[in-house]
């Protein structure tokens, strides 16, 4: 079967509470995750993304925002965004520009928010 011919993967978006973060199933697989931390009142700080390696480049990392970002609309939160990953995802579209928390916004573009990481590390 041709990657055309193949019938979309299921798709499943769990928030582990207990670690922490969003992790993307696809038929069942854990492909990607998003660590967030969940404040007051109701914000997300979307902190870290990755990518199981054996499905990196595949779009994993854009679908799973997606789906974060619908799910914390549906929930009525507001983000933080400072993973770069977000950020820059962020900053293609406005169409999740009423989630971002006005006082706490995050950072404005990706160099900012991986300056930022960088700087963390020492």
């Amino acid at each position: 079967m041709s990657s055309e011919e193949r019938a979309p993967a299921a798709e499943d978006l769990i928030d582990d509470t207990s670690r922490g973060r969003f992790e993307l199933y696809r038929d069942g697989e854990l492909v990607g995750w998003l660590y967030y931390t969940h404040l007051k009142p109701n914000r997300y700080a979307l902190k870290h993304t990755e990518v199981e390696p054996s499905h990196q480049h595949q779009g994993v990392a854009g679908a799973m925002v997606l789906r974060v970002l619908d799910e914390i609309r549906a929930r009525e939160g507001t983000i933080t965004a400072i993973c770069p990953f977000v950020v820059d995802y962020l900053s293609r579209t406005t169409a999740y520009a009423d989630l971002i928390d006005a006082r706490h916004p995050g950072y404005p573009d990706r160099a900012s928010a991986e300056a930022a990481q960088a700087k963390a590390r020492g």
